[in-house]
């Protein structure tokens, strides 16, 4: 009998397979991330994060060399320096981020032209010298680094690492599930999943951002700042942009005139009946 050779157009059955592999992987993923759910202890928020906080700092202080590498090192202006210690400390003794589990430090990156700031996992804290040029008071730096230090004890960092994982997992599986070698199209379908994957992370991302900014609020406030000075560096963000270059402060963060109504509204429930006098500006 002769042996009977299958038609390339046949179906073989490989599409099914890789259906019941992208399932597997997709519910491999969805059941790993939903297994990380645990009570921040400083916030008292319910989050997924699947390392420990040894771990976040070990993932900071690993990453601070590349970080200071990137953006020119850090700056030779000691003064400038010690400010930035001097008041990243005070906010972080003096308020709700001193019972957290993270070890802080506050570094100033010498590049002049990137207007930026952001926290590694753990503790490390950097503003580059063009953001720091521009904020006029103590009020404002600390309101940046409170910022920064309020994505630190609300484990952002470590919430998007899973979220990142989880992201990966469905996306693979997606890839896997609309594959088809006969068909070159199917590599669109990837770059689509991929989008997806990035826009649902950056939702997180903005959204992260505005937690941060009711945290800078209550920080600072704590630590003798006037939290009113958080508007004034959203106003210094505005008219940064307007030179035409946008800051990269804002890549994830979101727009400063939305940010200013949360801000005032985060001021307005810490302080019903007004901001107190003889805090910092």
């Amino acid at each position: 009998m002769p042996l009977m050779l299958a038609s390339p157009d046949r179906p073989r059955g490989g599409g099914m397979g890789r259906l019941l592999i992208a399932l597997v992987v997709a519910a491999v993923s969805v059941f790993s991330y939903l297994g990380t759910r645990s009570t921040n202890p400083t916030t008292g928020q319910v989050q997924h994060v699947g390392i420990t906080p040894d771990q976040e700092i070990a993932l900071g202080l690993q990453a601070t060399p590349e970080m200071e590498q990137q953006y020119g090192g850090l700056s030779q202006d000691a003064r400038a320096s010690a400010r930035v210690a001097e008041i990243g400390r005070r906010v972080v003794a003096k308020s709700e981020a001193e019972k957290s589990p993270y070890r802080y430090d506050f570094h100033l990156l010498a590049d002049p032209q990137t207007i930026n700031a952001f926290a590694l996992p753990g503790g490390q804290v950097f503003i580059t010298k063009a953001l720091y040029d521009r904020l006029q008071t103590d009020g404002q730096l600390a309101g940046v680094l409170g910022h920064e230090v309020g994505h630190v004890v609300a484990r952002h960092s470590a919430q998007h690492i899973a979220k990142a994982r989880l992201t990966q997992g469905l996306t693979g599986a997606a890839v896997i599930a609309t594959y088809n070698p006969n068909d070159p199209r199917s590599s669109r379908n990837a770059a689509v999943a991929a989008m997806i994957g990035q826009l649902v992370n950056l939702r997180f991302d903005r959204n992260d951002e505005l937690q941060a900014d009711g945290w800078g609020v209550d920080l600072m406030s704590q630590s003798g700042y006037d939290p009113r000075s958080m508007t004034d560096v959203m106003k210094i963000l505005q008219e940064a942009e307007k030179g035409g270059r946008q800051p990269e402060f804002f890549s994830t963060h979101p727009n400063p005139g939305h940010r200013m109504e949360q801000i005032q509204a985060d001021i307005q429930k810490d302080f019903p009946q007004g901001v107190p006098g003889g805090l910092q500006k």
